[in-house]
């Protein structure tokens, strides 16, 4: 065998080597429940003396969790909210974005506003939402109070957005003796 032929059969291998030896990451699309119970978990009560008692933890994590605000924020328009609440402003519905509410902002509230509706108007979603969407909502409801830190609240829409978006501005010529932009490559004369 040749030099050649052994370097190429060499080359070959060592490929092969590192083909195999590379792990491909994975990822996770999907959030995971926070805070769900495993089956066989030791459950603490939930009742306490004295005040009503405290949310359970793994409530206040879906706040804190950027995935489950801008989740909730995709279900609020898949649930059709905005058709009574506006996108938070106010419509048929009360506003969202108020500093006061009637039956409480906290998240545990606005949990309990969606299970169980209230009088005119707002429809029970009992048993029509899974628990983690119902958290979802409630976490992106309270994201449009701003009670949630910036870094987690979900961004404007395109159609709130004081300019339009890049890909959405008008083509501009060419300046002469300049250098073509990237978006009037390719287009017209």
């Amino acid at each position: 065998m040749s030099s050649l032929s052994r370097s190429a059969v060499s080359l070959a291998l060592l490929g092969a080597l590192l083909l195999a030896a590379c792990e491909r990451e994975e990822r996770s699309y999907r959030g995971e429940p926070v805070g769900e119970v495993k089956p066989g978990a030791i459950v603490q009560g939930t009742l306490y003396a004295g005040a009503p008692s405290p949310p359970p933890p793994q409530r206040r994590e879906y706040e804190g969790n950027a995935y489950h605000v801008s989740e909730g924020k995709r279900l609020f328009e898949w649930f059709n909210c905005s058709g009574c609440h506006a996108h938070g402003g106010g419509d048929i519905g009360p506003p969202l974005m108020d500093a006061v509410w009637i039956y409480g902002g906290e998240l545990e509230n606005i949990a309990a506003t969606i299970v169980e509706g209230r009088p005119n108007g707002m429809p029970s979603f009992r048993n029509k939402i899974p628990d983690q969407q119902l958290w979802q909502i409630a976490a992106y409801v309270r994201s449009m109070q701003r009670e949630v830190r910036k870094d987690v609240a979900p961004g404007r829409d395109d159609h709130m957005a004081v300019t339009p978006g890049e890909q959405n501005q008008p083509v501009t010529p060419p300046k002469p003796g300049g250098v073509a932009s990237p978006s009037s490559e390719g287009r017209g004369p």
